[in-house]
């Protein structure tokens, strides 16, 4: 199947650089299908950006199917950093007849750029797409774990096999097979999350994280993001003074420079093979000043992205040369915790048994992405809380 035939290309004017644009803005860079430009050639394309014109399943924000080209619009006026960028702007997938038609196709999407190892960068229509982002994962057979930069859940009240932005993950829960390892949430706000919801997540051995915590110590999002393979942004965790195109936007949450922050985190990780920015509705933007911040925020993927440090461990860490070990005993444990941490870019991992029959399965998740926080602790005689929840997952 040519993925071509799902897309509608760009209108060649909403993109157009303009003559008196400065030559390295990206706008000059980015291979854009458009009414003027024939769908892309892929090879030594490293992004993919993919516009999903659809709502249908977001009944409480409505017009945020029209993002993706207001996004565009700020995105291709920002300068390129200091690389040269490889990026294919693929245009916007069609809406099937069903809700369902248009998961099918980010699925199959997804899935295809994830084969040739191109990143796919999803920006337009509501969280719901999340879920098809993870059957991509899932017909590639791949394990994996989600983050979610969120104010909430949205793991819904009751089972749906329909998803919407509300349920999505809940339906991602209750999906036959399952390929969720872990799922972690940044920045949600007590008061929007039902108490029974967080005693859920905590008996999931999920990993939840609340805005005053996230905001208190924003460098220890690096490794929980550095964990993820896919990353789901809810633009409503952004308050509304910076982020107001939002239905359901709040006085309260993450700032501009902090959600900036937490996307480059995302981009810098060698782990993290896609990424989606959801729930802008332009009928309640200011001026633009929404679409203009997930424009910031994608440049700052993209230059966390052209910093990757290529440092992520792999099953012969322990012969490695690229990581120092340290071996922490805790006492009254019968396990002995084993750090590594990156000569490249002094970032810790540390590694947590795995039964040798499920090795194979999980050979990306017993070596988990932590800080020197997590060391700290550890030299304190205390389990860190990422390696207790994971191995509670083994065991």
């Amino acid at each position: 199947m040519n993925i071509a035939d799902f897309f509608e290309p760009i209108e060649h004017s909403k993109v157009k650089p303009d003559k008196k644009s400065h030559p390295l803005v990206l706008g000059k860079f980015i291979k854009a299908h458009t009414t003027q430009k024939a769908f892309p050639a892929l090879k030594d394309i490293d992004i993919a950006v993919i516009g999903v014109n659809e709502d249908r399943n977001c009944p409480d924000n409505e017009g945020c199917s029209l993002a993706p080209d207001y996004i565009r619009k700020h995105l291709y006026r920002l300068y390129q950093g200091p690389y040269s960028v490889r990026i294919a702007d693929l245009g916007n997938i069609r809406a099937g007849d069903k809700v369902n038609d248009t998961y099918f196709a980010v699925k199959t999407v997804v899935a295809a750029l994830l084969e040739q190892n191109i990143t796919p960068l999803v920006i337009g229509g509501g969280q719901d797409i999340t879920y098809a982002n993870y059957q991509a994962y899932e017909s590639l057979g791949q394990i994996i774990n989600i983050v979610s930069v969120d104010s909430g859940f949205d793991i819904g009240l009751q089972k749906s096999e329909s998803p919407d932005h509300k349920n999505y993950l809940g339906t991602i829960l209750t999906h036959k097979p399952n390929y969720l390892f872990n799922f972690a949430n940044i920045g949600y706000q007590t008061y929007f999350v039902d108490q029974d919801v967080i005693e859920l997540m905590d008996k999931l051995y999920f990993d939840v994280y609340r805005l005053g915590v996230v905001r208190k110590n924003i460098e220890e999002v690096e490794p929980i993001v550095r964990n993820a393979d896919l990353l789901s942004f809810d633009i409503s965790s952004i308050r509304q003074s910076d982020a107001p195109a939002n239905a359901n936007a709040s006085p309260n949450g993450l700032y501009g420079e902090e959600a900036c922050q937490i996307v480059r985190y995302a981009g810098m990780s060698d782990k993290l093979s896609s990424i989606g920015f959801y729930e802008v509705n332009p009928a309640f933007d200011s001026g633009e000043q929404t679409s203009h911040l997930v424009a910031q925020m994608i440049w700052y993927f993209i230059d966390g992205f052209y910093h990757r440090k290529n440092d992520f461990p792999d099953k012969h860490i322990k012969e490695s040369d690229e990581f120092i070990k340290y071996v922490v005993s805790i006492r009254d444990f019968q396990n002995k915790i084993n750090f590594f941490k990156s000569k490249k870019s002094n970032r810790w991992w540390m590694e947590v048994p795995c039964p040798p029959n499920l090795q194979q399965k999980y050979d990306r998740q017993f070596l988990v992405a932590c800080s020197y926080k997590d060391y700290q602790e550890a030299c304190q005689n205390e389990i860190p809380e990422k390696w207790w929840q994971v191995y509670q997952k083994f065991v």
